[in-house]
């Protein structure tokens, strides 16, 4: 068996590992490596093997640093199964499609100054029609039934804890020359104690384990109090009569955050005021999360028995149109809302932080991680009365800014080690994968000290052969 790491060596995006072995060629994701414009546009464009020549894939879960490069693979002439769970084929035929839109508008932005210079105009790197063509390919697999999808290779999921559909891969290799080998892909594994989702499994007797490595240098801070700073803001914004403007990943985090939001209001910890979902993916990916209530964890559980939908409560409104959306800056608060993108970068809650962000009554509460040299990052650093662009007009910024770093869908330090304790009895082989440099540095160093006799941070197309 042969495994070369393309993608989510060395970084956090892109993932991409190649299996190789009984004669198949088997891809572990195909994400969408995100970064600097023209750097992302290169990687992601020339792929370092032919689509043609896979046998299958195996998606670990719908976030678009796993799966955002499929669609390509069925551009340029992929045409074997895609297996994932079926929450993860829902997710994808959904956020794949949003990628679609994104890239086409971004290319859009980029010819039009290409054709201003004379250049050759770039084509997309895929269109809604391959992402149709893929999601005929996918072919759900559930946890815990071994499926031999190859002679001599079977492949399991187990729960990964991520986001809905999130799973752990389990790949037995028998029958081949060599030994027979059990590889164990974490793809990325869930904090413990998440809201909504079942907690991360610990599959058995894995030799060469693939451990994302997003945290593994620092630990979350606690989430025991999550509604207590969330009650803080509702009650600062009814009191003021203002807007709690709430930046969200489509999947996963607003999700989240409703599910505290219904908490809260059963409690009667507060009453029910307008909360405004404004993104379509969101929406979708909501309507998904109810649908496969089977991934739901004990406590959503007993809400779902006592006739509770924990995604659901009054007051809550889904934005359908551009207009509707746009009509909610005119409106007085108190009103919560929850809009895409969770970095600021594009959609729809870029015209509420242009219309919001000036008044010092309201309230901008980023949940999530904002990378370098975003609008998410920028207004996280600012200074009270300080000006940051949006929308290509500079804005004052007045209103009160907060942040909640303890909702990551990521396992921090502990809970990666808390997870590989739990596998590691027969590893003999680890690699720390999905982590910038330092991350991954850090893992194997963890690795090492919690007794794996090989462990390293493989580098972008590096081989490992095992016999």
């Amino acid at each position: 068996m042969k495994i070369t790491f393309y993608g989510a060596a060395q970084t956090t995006t892109g993932s991409m590992h190649l299996v190789e072995a009984n004669g198949k060629r088997i891809l572990l994701d195909c994400g969408l490596y995100q970064g600097h414009r023209k750097e992302a546009f290169e990687k992601n464009r020339n792929l370092p093997f032919d689509p043609a020549k896979l046998d299958a894939v195996i998606l670990s879960h719908a976030h678009i640093d796993h799966s955002g490069n499929l669609p390509q693979l069925v551009r340029h002439g992929f045409h074997g199964k895609v297996y994932a769970r079926q929450s993860t084929v829902d997710l994808c035929s959904v956020m794949l499609k949003d990628s679609c839109f994104l890239q086409k508008r971004d290319l859009e932005y980029v010819n039009k100054k290409r054709r201003a210079q004379g250049k050759n105009l770039f084509e997309p790197l895929y269109e809604e029609a391959d992402v149709d063509a893929l999601i005929a390919l996918m072919a759900p697999i559930h946890m815990h039934a071994p499926r031999e999808i190859f002679p001599g290779i079977t492949l399991t999921f187990y729960n990964a804890g991520h986001i809905l559909g999130s799973a752990l891969t389990q790949l037995d290799v028998t029958g081949g020359k060599g030994h027979n080998h059990r590889l164990l892909f974490s793809g990325d594994v869930g904090q413990p104690n998440q809201p909504i989702l079942k907690h991360s499994e610990y599959p058995q007797g894995a030799d060469i384990v693939l451990l994302e490595s997003t945290y593994a240098d620092r630990l979350h801070p606690s989430a025991e109090d999550v509604e207590g700073r969330l009650k803080a803001f509702y009650d600062q914004i009814v009191r003021q009569k203002s807007k709690l403007i709430i930046p969200a990943f489509s999947v996963g985090r607003t999700q989240q955050i409703l599910y505290y939001l219904n908490r809260l209001l059963a409690a009667k910890r507060i009453y029910p005021i307008p909360v405004y979902i404004d993104s379509p993916l969101s929406q979708k990916a909501t309507r998904i999360y109810e649908t496969h209530t089977g991934c739901y964890n004990a406590e959503a559980e007993a809400l779902l028995k006592s006739g509770v939908n924990p995604l659901e409560f009054p007051g809550l409104q889904f934005v359908e149109t551009p207009q509707q959306s746009m009509a909610l800056n005119d409106l007085r608060g108190p009103m919560i809302i929850i809009a895409a993108s969770g970095m600021c970068e594009g959609g729809r809650v870029l015209h509420h932080l242009k219309a919001s962000a000036a008044d010092p009554r309201n309230v901008i509460l980023i949940v999530g991680f904002q990378a370098e040299n975003t609008l998410g990052r920028r207004i996280v650093d600012a200074e009270y009365g300080d000006k940051v662009k949006i929308l290509g007009e500079e804005v004052e910024l007045k209103a009160s800014v907060h942040t909640i770093n303890a909702l990551s869908a990521h396992a921090d330090k502990n809970g990666l080690m808390d997870w590989y304790d739990g596998v590691k009895k027969n590893v003999r082989h680890a690699f720390a994968v999905h982590g910038e440099p330092e991350k991954v540095n850090a893992m194997v160093e963890l690795l090492e000290a919690h007794g794996c006799p090989d462990a390293v941070a493989p580098v972008p197309g590096q081989s490992f052969t095992f016999d």
